[in-house]
């Protein structure tokens, strides 16, 4: 195309690409089934542009400096072969698929996201632990069942009924000795443990809770975490919207300012990860 203007979005094969002039939105349809274009002004803020390859599973860099690096684009025949390759404990397995079948099932995190995250409780060596968001428990069993003897989690989630499927399992696992349950709103316990003189203490932090609150979390745990520790923060790709410059609901907003100012955030090493819903892994200096 020719007309210089914005946001360029071709349906079966995406392309994006960028140019700031222009001050309107032009739709281009042109003949041809499901091959629609559409050209408008982008928001003020970078995206980096991925491209499509023809009868490939992968994407690569518009911008050639990249040097042309094929990176997996994750399908629904690959996602399986990655769930057929994660070692899942049969206690996770059974709470996955209760959990399968309850309202809000989609927060879950999945397989392949607990076994990194329990990965990396193994590699610090952690044994004092936090989470954000505990849903029905999944995460937080899988981080409890790799915890040394006198390990300690200390578990945040304002859902009372939620927690009664995780505190289930957590018996049935044998780790509820391991796992210290916080009912009420995660920044309250936060800043308590604060006030209790409980900062720098801690070694591994997972948060998936409220969006609009991940600044708030991620200030306070920086507070709790000890140099080197690490914090991990999952949905920082919020199903893709964060790259998206015609979405802009609070909770994609909160996201993607969250994510700039991580980068411009030199207390913390980070590594943002494609991994289920993306995971940016913080250590902090």
């Amino acid at each position: 195309m020719s007309t210089g203007l914005g946001f360029v979005h071709q349906w079966r094969n995406p392309l994006i690409a960028f140019r700031s002039s222009g001050n309107y939105s032009l739709p281009i349809l042109p003949s041809g089934r499901g091959r629609g274009l559409i050209v408008v002004r982008p928001n003020c803020y970078k995206v980096k542009a991925l491209k499509s390859l023809p009868n490939s599973d992968t994407v690569e860099a518009a911008d050639d400096s990249y040097g042309r690096k094929e990176v997996i684009s994750v399908n629904s025949r690959l996602y399986h072969y990655i769930l057929d390759n994660v070692r899942e404990p049969k206690i996770l397995r059974q709470l996955r698929e209760e959990t399968s079948t309850m309202r809000g099932s989609q927060m879950q995190v999945s397989p392949d996201q607990a076994q990194l995250l329990a990965m990396l409780v193994q590699i610090l060596g952690a044994e004092k632990c936090i989470e954000v968001g505990v849903y029905t428990g999944y995460s937080s069993l899988s981080v409890a069942l790799v915890l040394p003897e006198g390990g300690q989690l200390v578990a945040c989630e304002r859902d009372a009924k939620s927690l009664e499927v995780a505190q289930r399992y957590y018996d049935s696992a044998g780790v509820s000795e391991k796992v210290i349950v916080k009912h009420g709103l995660a920044a309250d316990t936060l800043k308590s443990m604060i006030q209790n003189g409980e900062g720098s203490s801690y070694d591994f932090a997972f948060v998936d809770a409220d969006k609009k609150m991940y600044q708030d979390y991620f200030e306070l745990l920086l507070q709790l975490v000890r140099v080197g520790g690490v914090i991990v923060m999952d949905n920082v790709l919020w199903h893709g919207r964060v790259a998206d410059p015609l979405v802009n609901d609070s909770k994609t907003v909160s996201i993607r300012n969250f994510n700039t100012n991580l980068m411009e955030d030199d207390r913390v090493s980070i590594s943002m990860v494609p991994i289920g819903d993306g995971m940016t892994i913080c250590r902090k200096r």
